[in-house]
């Protein structure tokens, strides 16, 4: 069975209601009252009253400039070819594409009726209107995107363990089994994610910001940390004992994954960590040398992965 979308129902909801009463108000062309609601039910409440206003800014121009070539230089297919070469790029360049659509509608009913009146006018006023009304007072109502954004935050979360969790392993054993598909999968939910976070946000009106796109978006840092933090941890020798306890401090991070803020205690354990580390004889090869450099870097980049959690509020 196939989904239907809300803005599917609302569109065959609208459409019919505005065909009504375009034809209970006697108009001229009421079918295209169904065509211009069809275009102003959009996907969150604030692009339905800025692309209302499109809309009807891009009609003034239209009537304007169809009007005038119509008048001045006729009726035919090349002044209508003439006005869309004039109309369109005028209404890109005043920010009015939306309305573009809409507007070359109302351009050929004035074509189809030879001549541009006070009550012809009047009519295509009172049919944007309506499709306008409709499309907005349909879109008073959104379903709530709540379940989704937690969906979605758990499933990240989840990534992250995984993926916390096969550094650990491989720190401790060496093992490189980790087929490491979480990492595209991550990468592809947080662009998700954010989306959907914004999604949200425009269907607020008074809304400026967002819990979970901040959230989010502290997850997009880390999760290029991690990543940053592959290459380094491969150069570890599995076999090294001295490496045991960064092994259980990503292990420790794989299990406590949330919206919660833990960070205090692993910054204090990050911290006791590099005082471990200061105390280590220093290398006598290159190859020590290398494997302490990286661990080195290792620990800074921890550390930032911590610090960006600390800079988020926590929340459930």
């Amino acid at each position: 069975m196939f989904k239907i979308g809300y803005r599917t129902i609302k569109t065959a909801i609208g459409a019919p209601i505005a065909i009504f009463i375009a034809q209970l108000l006697q108009l001229d062309y009421a079918i295209s009252a169904a065509v211009i609601t069809m275009l102003c039910i959009q996907t969150t409440r604030r692009a339905s009253y800025l692309k209302a206003w499109s809309r009807f800014y891009s009609f003034l121009i239209g009537v304007t400039i169809g009007g005038l070539v119509f008048e001045f230089i006729g009726y035919s297919p090349l002044t209508f070819s003439l006005t869309l070469l004039l109309f369109i790029p005028l209404a890109v360049k005043l920010k009015a594409t939306e309305g573009i659509i809409t507007s070359t509608v109302i351009i050929l009913h004035i074509y189809n009726a030879g001549a541009l009146t006070v009550g012809l006018f009047i009519n295509e006023v009172i049919l944007l209107s309506i499709g306008i009304t409709i499309g907005i007072v349909l879109n008073l109502y959104m379903p709530s995107l709540t379940d989704d954004l937690v969906k979605i935050r758990k499933e990240i979360e989840n990534n992250f363990s995984r993926i916390l969790h096969e550094v650990a392993r491989f720190i401790e054993t060496g093992d490189h089994s980790w087929s490491g598909e979480e990492l595209a999968e991550t990468a592809q939910l947080l662009e998700k994610a954010q989306d959907l976070a914004n999604k949200d946000v425009e269907n607020h009106l008074l809304r400026t910001r967002h819990a979970y796109i901040d959230y989010f978006h502290m997850r997009e840092k880390q999760f290029e940390i991690l990543e940053r933090m592959l290459p380094f941890i491969t150069h570890l020798n599995a076999t090294d004992n001295q490496y045991k306890y960064i092994a259980k401090l990503f292990e420790d991070l794989s299990k406590n994954v949330h919206p919660g803020d833990t960070s205090i205690q692993y910054l204090e354990r990050l911290r006791n960590i590099r005082q471990r580390f200061n105390k280590e004889e220093l290398p006598v090869s290159r190859e020590e040398f290398e494997r302490q450099a990286n661990l080195y870097i290792l620990l800074n980049e921890i550390e930032q992965y911590l610090t960006l959690k600390r800079s988020i509020k926590s929340f459930k």
